[in-house]
């Protein structure tokens, strides 16, 4: 699916926010309100925009500490396998496959450090898991938006 300019856009400030009018982003990329309703329904007819949600500060659930878990698995244990397992664990918020001697490596938000191990130790006797290596966040230095879309020749949406 290719993006043109003004999609990418009207994804960004999407993601900026969810629940923005369709005239306040027509404004905003220099759109009327009902061309950015067909764009949007054609964004996500295609799959490019897959639904709307909202973002919870984890502070405010009590998830206050975030860790990164390494897992190393047993032989060629599929990415599906690894997705399945890990999807049953509300506290893994993110989840990918990675190069190097990890098989995947997985971003856990938890209650405190002990919640975290409890987590780790769950994780650890998955029966592919043949080992885990964990690091506890100690603070961001960027918090990036999930779902931002850069625009990779640097344009400018109309009027900011």
């Amino acid at each position: 699916m290719e993006l043109d300019r003004l999609d990418r856009h009207i994804i960004t400030a999407l993601v900026d926010d969810a629940r923005a009018t369709y005239a306040e982003i027509g404004h905003r990329v220099g759109l009327s309100a009902s061309a950015v309703k067909r764009r949007v329904d054609r964004l996500r007819e295609v799959g490019a925009i897959t639904g709307f949600s909202a973002r919870v500060a984890p502070r405010a659930l009590g998830w206050t500490t975030e860790a990164y878990v390494e897992l190393f698995c047993q032989g060629k244990t599929k990415p599906s396998d690894i997705a399945l397992a890990v999807s049953r664990f509300p506290e893994v918020v993110a989840a990918a496959t990675i190069t190097g001697e990890a098989d995947a490596l997985l971003h856990i938000r938890a209650t405190d450090v002990r919640h975290v191990e409890r987590v780790i130790e769950r994780l650890a006797a998955e029966a592919f898991v043949v080992r885990t290596k964990s690091s506890i966040v100690l603070s961001r230095l960027i918090d990036e938006l999930p779902g931002a879309v850069p625009d990779p020749r640097n344009e400018s949406p109309a009027g900011g």
